[in-house]
């Protein structure tokens, strides 16, 4: 089956032209039609679209212009702009929201031959942790169905590991990549802040959003990665970076890298005892590729949830402000004035986790709670990118676990708030302080669930963070798959 294959497979048998892109795609409905129904990934699918891009990238292949993508179908959350193809960010006020322009990463993915096959399932605008706050319908973790895909960019983390695409992009807020990549056993990479433009992103927080690839491998991210990297005139965050390989170095030893094990981390309440445990073991095997294992200190870690909901919600609240009902998106026609119809669009429009964010969002903006909440949350957000900083003095790279649990059950957590925000616990600091970090699969809880290995890195650290990460999954070399 194709559909089960990586990228640089795909394109090795592409490039013997052993395959055409139009066998790939058919191949990947197929999978669709087969399993779709039972894990719901996707919020749109475009097969006659793929099959015209596909058509399109055969031409290349005859004429030898083939790219490591050319022919490769991806699938894309649907926060990141695509023109002609709704984006509708799993919300009602963008339910028929179709953009006049790609985003900045679609335009290079495509310049690069990729087939763009549809538009995944997500928890609105990006707000949540099990893609359960979707106005669309749910998304069902491949490896049980009875269980959540993780969040936000659950629909893009089910559908490579159900083989309903051959790689995906997801956005990167608080673990949103990392979270689903680690409760569906694939590879989920949150690159250092404005290495990847966020422009044609739909804006969450946007001191902390960020676009990322999920892929079946690490070499496969790495792939992406190259694509989607680079400097970004359109993005006034985007760092002056030149686009280069990150596949070139991939395969070097990493004996002799100094690893920070986070004592914190060990220390936090919930912990499960499959997280703990596969955690432990991918120390070892760490530790048996010739790295150092040192134990360090992030002292203001504890802090990071509370933080993140502070300046996170109003970071939102300004951003969806423009969801009035004006200019785009849907409106309540009912409604007999100006401010009546901004109160019914936004009141219908928007769900339960978007309205408490909001509303979270501008209490803490609001006069006289300013200096309390924001400008609080803000300094200690400097604490703990200062506390990366001295950790990173010591060690090349950190670990942590990617959740405190492996894949909870639907319903389990979604009217307990407080309780699905603890479970970005270990990948919401990353975001704080901008940095780099990668989810692997390490091993399965005693229930077959997969569990990840997250791996951190200084700003601009991608290279030698996919070194790392191969080199882990090389050594661990996990085969299971989700029984579908």
């Amino acid at each position: 089956m194709l559909a089960e294959k990586s990228i640089s497979e795909l394109h090795n048998l592409l490039k013997k032209k052993e395959i055409r892109p139009c066998e790939i795609v058919e191949d990947i409905f197929k999978r669709i039609e087969q399993v779709e129904n039972k894990v719901k990934a996707y919020i749109t699918l475009t097969h006659e679209l793929a099959l015209k891009q596909a058509e399109e990238a055969e031409k290349k292949i005859l004429s030898g212009e083939i790219t490591i993508l050319t022919g490769i179908p991806l699938a894309i959350k649907d926060n990141i702009c695509t023109v002609g193809i709704k984006t509708t960010c799993a919300s009602k006020i963008l339910a028929d929201f179709i953009p006049p322009y790609d985003a900045t990463v679609i335009k290079w993915l495509k310049e690069a031959g990729a087939i763009i096959i549809g538009k995944t399932n997500m928890d609105e605008f990006a707000m949540g942790s099990s893609t359960e706050n979707s106005a669309m319908h749910l998304t069902y973790n491949p490896w049980d169905l009875e269980r959540v895909p993780g969040g936000s960019s659950g629909g893009s983390a089910a559908a490579v590991a159900a083989d309903e695409c051959i790689g995906a992009l997801g956005s990167d807020t608080g673990g949103s990549i990392r979270q689903p990549a680690s409760f569906c056993g694939v590879v989920g990479l949150k690159p250092t802040y404005g290495l990847v433009s966020r422009f044609g992103l739909v804006a969450f927080a946007s001191s902390l959003d960020q676009i990322g690839p999920l892929a079946k491998n690490v070499t496969d991210a790495a792939i992406l990665l190259s694509i989607i990297a680079g400097h970004d005139e359109y993005d006034s965050t985007s760092a002056p970076i030149e686009k280069k390989d990150y596949t070139k170095d991939i395969k070097k030893e990493i004996k002799g890298f100094r690893l920070g094990v986070i004592k914190e981390a060990m220390e936090v309440g919930g912990l499960d005892t499959s997280v703990k445990e596969v955690f432990e073991k991918s120390i070892k095997v760490l530790s048996e590729l010739g790295t150092e294992i040192k134990e360090v200190s992030l002292p203001h870690l504890e802090y990071a949830v509370a933080v993140y909901y502070i300046i996170a919600p109003a970071e939102a609240s300004s951003n969806l402000a423009r969801y009035d009902g004006v200019k785009y998106g849907f409106r309540e026609k009912s409604a007999k004035n100006l401010f009546e119809m901004y109160c019914e669009t936004r009141a219908q429009g928007f769900g339960a986790e978007v309205k408490r964010r909001i509303m979270l969002g501008t209490y803490a903006l609001s006069a006289g709670y300013y200096e309390a909440y924001y400008k609080k949350a803000s300094q200690v957000r400097t604490l703990i990118k200062k506390d990366f900083e001295k950790a990173f003095e010591k060690c090349d790279f950190l670990l942590m676990p990617v959740a405190p649990t492996p894949a909870f059950k639907i319903g389990e957590k979604i009217n307990d708030p407080l309780q699905m925000y603890l479970s970005d616990i270990f990948t919401i600091p990353i975001n704080l302080a901008g940095l780099a970090a990668i989810s692997v699969p390490a091993g399965f809880s005693n229930e077959g669930l997969p569990i990840g290995l997250q791996i951190i890195g200084p700003h601009f650290s991608e290279n030698r963070l996919l070194q790392t990460a191969y080199q882990f999954e090389k050594a661990i070399s996990l085969k299971r798959k989700p029984p579908l």
